[in-house]
């Protein structure tokens, strides 16, 4: 599985094609999808282009989004960047039950406090988790949730700046732990299976992240939010060249021989 992650909590100007507005991301959406993107990772924004919580502007972003693309399964951030007191980004997510439209997955960080209970608001909706972990800390803090097992998506994320056997070491490390809780789902769960795994990285690793998940037979992502330059280092067009040139990393025979 190919997710584009389309924005992240970059602000305008940091990329001419950055999506911000509904109509933006609408049109975005679109062209990955026709790229080749089987699902989209967006932040909703605020008139300022800040990443925002709020109910009606991530109504707003839907109601545009699934007009233009109906098909493509849309996920939604719930960082604490963008409301860093967690009982008040407890209560932003809690809101969005009176909506009619909500997303189909939320990226939950497990290293920020009060991810359970975000999970379980999430969750209370009906809204899939997909369980961001950044560090052997935050894969602990996950490990330890009671809902671990109701992810449906496991988001190993691998920072900027690092070297390829640093990638490969730092993503062997999560994946280890995210096996392991595998193994004991089973037990748990009377053979079913665990949450889908999906690695990428940002800036300079984002390739190298991207290339492993293709020799590894994991879900990956690519997109503004994690970098903006094509594997030769040249700046990319948009979201669309980023899937585009992912799909052909992923889908060359050296790639498919490993899946």
């Amino acid at each position: 599985m190919l997710k584009a992650c389309v924005n992240g909590a970059r602000r305008p100007g940091e990329h001419p094609a950055l999506p911000l507005t509904p109509g933006e991301l609408a049109r975005d959406v679109a062209a990955v999808a026709t790229a080749g993107a089987e699902a989209v990772h967006l932040h909703v924004k605020d008139a300022a282009g800040v990443d925002t919580l709020d109910a009606a502007a991530l109504a707003e972003v839907l109601a545009a989004v699934r007009e233009a693309a109906p098909a493509v399964p849309v996920g939604v951030t719930t960082g604490a960047w963008a409301l860093p007191d967690p009982a008040r980004r407890l209560a932003a997510i809690r809101s969005w039950e009176g909506s009619a439209l909500l997303p189909d997955f939320a990226s939950v960080n497990w290293h920020e406090e009060g991810a359970d209970e975000i999970a379980g608001a999430l969750l209370d909706l009906g809204v899939g988790i997909e369980a961001g972990i950044w560090h052997r800390a935050g894969a602990g803090a996950w490990l330890a949730s009671v809902h671990r097992h109701r992810c449906v998506r496991v988001l190993l994320e691998l920072p900027d700046g690092l070297g390829e056997a640093e990638v490969q070491r730092r993503a062997e490390q999560l994946l280890h732990l995210v096996h392991h809780s595998h193994r004991d789902g089973v037990s748990d769960r009377e053979g079913a299976e665990g949450p889908q795994v999906l690695l990428h990285g940002e800036g300079v690793t984002a390739w190298t992240a991207l290339r492993l998940a293709g020799r590894w037979g994991l879900a990956a992502r690519i997109g503004l939010e994690d970098v903006l330059v094509l594997p030769d280092g040249s700046p990319a067009a948009g979201n669309a060249a980023l899937v585009r040139a992912a799909r052909e990393l992923l889908w060359t025979p050296a790639s498919a021989s490993c899946r």
